[in-house]
């Protein structure tokens, strides 16, 4: 129940931040940003079949990080860490 109650408030926190996002596509937000961080990079394409089954032909949402994603891009270079998109997305 503690993994519902956390995509539960995952959605209302983005329904307060953008009121005009469509609600499947602010679900699957809320889905993909409590859960893909708990997964191992082998779950993952496992999880993206059951999303897709559960939410078909919906777009998923591009969010714009600015700010946030160029100072993980520099603090990867700090860290001699390769900035790869997986990785950033597991850093967000």
């Amino acid at each position: 129940m503690r993994a519902v109650k956390s995509v539960i408030n995952a959605a209302g926190l983005l329904k307060r931040l953008d009121p005009e996002m469509p609600e499947d596509q602010l679900l699957l937000r809320a889905l993909r940003d409590v859960n893909v961080p708990k997964f191992l990079k082998d779950d993952l394409p496992l999880f993206e079949n059951i999303i897709s089954d559960l939410f078909p032909g919906v777009e998923r949402p591009n969010i714009d990080y600015g700010a946030l994603m160029n100072s993980c891009k520099e603090a990867c270079k700090d860290l001699n860490k390769q900035p790869v998109e997986p990785f950033l997305a597991k850093i967000i």
